[in-house]
C-alpha cells in the first residue's frame, strides 16, 4: 500500500528522523527522570537494550499493599459512546456538575433511546489490553427492580433534576465539580476548570496537538534567544525543535495501524489485505479532518499518513484500559445503606428514580490512556500488581500500582517490552 498523502513525500527526511528509534541512552536519560520525580518510584527502573527494548524492573523487593509506582498519563479520552452515559472532565475524568445532574442527563438520553448501556463489563476490541480500574474499593451491589429500566419518569422530573431545581436527599455528601465548557465553543467537551481545549481530542489528536504546541513554545524560547524575529507568513520546519517537542511520543513503541491492528474473527485470512487497506484509508480520511482543523505549516511532518499511522498503532500496542466508577452508584448504595427510618424517608424520593435507571445506574466511565512507565511492562494473566487512582488525584491523572501478593522471586516484576 502505498502512501496517499502528499506531506509524507515532501517531508520524507523529517519523518524518518521524528519515527527513528531513539538512542539508548537518550531513552534511559528520559525514563530515569520520570522515575526521578516520585519518591515512590526510586526502587524501579527502566532498563533500555537497545534492539531488544525496555523494561521496567524492582531494584528492590515490596510487600504486600506497598505502593509500588506513580505513573503521570501522558494523554487520554473518553469513549465516545460512554459520553451517553457519563458526563465527565475530558482531561481527568471526574464526574462533573451534580449527583441530579448526571442523573437527570441520563435518564433523557435514555428516553431518546441515546444511551449505550453498560460497556463496564464488556472485553476490550482486541482482548489483549490492560486495564485500569479506577474505583472505590468494597463497593457493594445495589438492587434494582429489573436488569433494565421499565419504568419512565415524568419529563417535568428528567428536567427539574438537569437543571438543578429538584434536589435529592444527601446527594450533597457526593458533590462534583462544576463543568466548564470548551473555550473552542464545540459544545461537545466539558472539564472542571477552565482549559484552551485546543488539544484534548481523541488520543491520536492529542498527541499532534500537544506537540504542535510544544514546538510552537519552544521556537519562539529559541527565537528570542538568539535574537531574531519571524514573520507569521513564515514557515519554516526546525526539525531538533520538533524532535524535542515529539520525545515523549518517540519513547513509545509504534507500529503503523493498518499494519499492526488484529485481525477481526469476522475477516476472512484472504480478505486480510482488503481489510488493512481500508483500515488506512479510514485513517487518512480522518487525518483529513484533522488537517483542515488545526493545520500548521511550521510541524507539517506531524500531519503525514505515516506519522498519524505510527500515533495510532501506538496506542493500538500500548493503550491501558481507563474505568471510573461513578458517583450515581456510589449515592445509591448509601442510600441503601441508611439506617431503617433515613433509609425508608430517602427511598421514597430515589426509588422511583433508581427503577427508572435499571442496571444503567452503576455504569462507569470507560475510556483508554497512555501512561510512559506502564507502557514499559509485559501483559500478565497472573498480575501481583494492581492499579488504581486515589480519590483525591485530579489532573494530570496519576496511575498507581499497589501489589496484591508475593511471587516466589519478585525481584523483577515486568519482562521486557519493546
Amino acid at each position: 500500500m502505498e502512501s496517499i498523502c502528499r506531506v509524507d513525500q515532501q517531508f520524507a527526511t523529517e519523518i524518518a528522523a521524528l519515527l527513528k528509534t531513539p538512542a539508548t541512552h537518550h531513552a534511559q536519560d528520559y525514563f530515569d527522570d520520570i522515575i526521578a520525580k516520585k519518591e515512590c518510584n526510586r526502587k524501579l527502573k527502566v532498563i533500555v537494550v537497545g534492539q531488544f527494548g525496555k523494561g521496567l524492573y524492582a531494584d528492590s523487593d515490596f510487600k504486600v499493599g506497598q505502593l509500588v509506582l506513580k505513573d503521570q498519563m501522558l494523554l487520554g479520552s473518553q469513549h465516545p459512546a460512554n459520553k451517553m452515559d457519563c458526563f465527565v472532565c475530558s482531561c481527568c475524568f471526574r464526574f462533573l456538575g451534580s449527583i441530579e445532574l448526571q442523573i437527570g442527563r441520563k435518564l433523557f438520553l435514555q428516553g431518546l433511546g441515546l444511551c449505550s448501556g453498560d460497556q463496564c463489563n464488556s472485553d476490550s476490541s482486541d482482548g489483549q489490553h490492560d486495564s485500569c480500574i479506577i474505583e472505590d474499593s468494597n463497593l457493594g451491589e445495589c438492587s434494582t427492580s429489573g436488569s433494565k429500566a421499565t419504568i419512565s419518569l415524568p419529563e417535568e422530573v428528567i428536567e427539574s433534576l438537569t437543571n438543578g431545581q429538584m434536589l435529592l436527599p444527601y446527594s450533597e455528601k457526593f458533590a462534583l465539580p462544576s463543568e466548564c465548557p470548551c473555550l473552542g465553543g464545540c459544545g461537545e467537551e466539558f472539564y472542571c476548570r477552565q482549559y484552551n481545549d485546543f488539544t484534548y481530542l481523541t488520543q491520536q489528536n492529542q498527541a499532534i496537538s500537544m506537540t504542535l504546541l510544544k514546538y510552537k513554545f519552544l521556537k519562539e524560547a529559541h527565537l528570542r534567544e538568539v535574537g531574531y524575529i519571524t514573520s507569521k507568513n513564515a514557515a519554516t520546519v526546525e526539525l531538533s525543535l520538533l524532535q524535542e517537542a515529539w520525545k515523549p511520543f518517540s519513547m513509545g513503541h509504534k507500529r503503523r495501524w493498518w499494519d499492526c491492528v488484529a485481525l477481526p474473527e469476522d475477516v476472512e485470512k484472504s480478505d486480510e489485505v482488503a481489510f488493512r487497506r481500508q483500515i488506512k484509508e479510514m485513517a487518512f480520511e480522518s487525518l483529513r479532518l484533522l488537517k483542515a482543523a488545526i493545520f500548521d505549516a511550521d510541524c507539517a511532518p506531524l500531519f503525514s499518513l505515516e506519522i498519524y499511522g505510527h500515533i495510532i498503532g501506538m496506542f493500538e500496542v500500548n493503550n491501558l484500559d481507563l474505568v471510573v466508577a461513578s458517583p450515581v452508584e456510589e449515592y445509591f448504595l448509601y442510600i441503601d445503606d441508611l439506617p431503617g427510618t433515613e433509609k425508608k424517608k430517602a427511598e421514597a424520593v430515589t426509588r422511583s428514580i433508581l427503577d427508572a435507571l435499571g442496571d444503567d445506574y452503576s455504569i462507569c466511565c470507560q475510556g483508554t490512556a497512555f501512561f510512559p512507565l506502564q507502557s514499559c511492562m509485559n501483559h500478565s494473566c497472573c498480575p501481583n500488581a494492581k492499579a488504581f487512582k486515589r480519590d483525591e488525584e485530579a489532573w494530570p491523572l496519576k496511575l498507581e500500582y499497589l501489589i496484591i501478593f508475593d511471587y516466589e522471586d519478585d525481584s523483577v516484576l515486568v519482562g521486557r517490552r519493546s
